[in-house]
């Protein structure tokens, strides 16, 4: 009987909030991983500083990446393929990466208090995860769209 119940598996509950072992292993989920504690990190430190004025920033890119997070891990991006999953991945972290790098030029040179100081330097690491998540997530865009354009009808081809 402890053979078989060892091989079980485990009652749900709260475990199975938990997104899959395979998707935490895999690139996109460690980068989404990553930008949602990065993101987490910097909105306390702003909260903290005397820079609170751009805490708005990291919050809703935390939110954003999160929400991704378990989108991926929960293959909503399969089920609903009225939305451009890849594009729409690309333009957060495109604006994420550009909002982080002027965000923590002016928290870094503008205010002289550690927090704000700390969540600029959070905050340009945040800028080269979110630069690495968008070149891949472009490459993989590029890919999409090649492969949706390799199944347009041959009427398109000029005489």
């Amino acid at each position: 009987e402890d053979s078989e119940s060892a091989g079980a598996a485990p009652p749900p509950g709260l475990s199975s909030l938990l997104p899959p072992r395979e998707f935490l292993r895999s690139r996109k989920g460690q980068l989404l991983l990553a930008e949602s504690v990065l993101s987490f990190i910097i909105f306390i430190c702003y909260i903290a500083s005397l820079a609170a004025s751009f805490m708005m920033a990291p919050l809703l890119e935390f939110l954003l990446a999160l929400f991704l997070f378990f989108a991926y891990a929960s293959k909503l991006n399969e089920k609903f393929k009225g939305v451009h999953w890849p594009l729409a991945d690309f333009l957060r972290c495109v604006t994420a990466a550009i909002i982080y790098f002027a965000i923590s030029i002016a928290a870094v040179s503008k205010y002289s208090d550690g927090a704000s100081k700390a969540a600029g330097v959070f905050g340009f690491a945040a800028t080269i995860v979110f630069a690495i998540d968008f070149y891949i997530t472009f490459n993989d865009l590029v890919a999409f769209l090649k492969q949706g354009s390799s199944d347009s009808p041959e009427g398109h081809k000029t005489e």
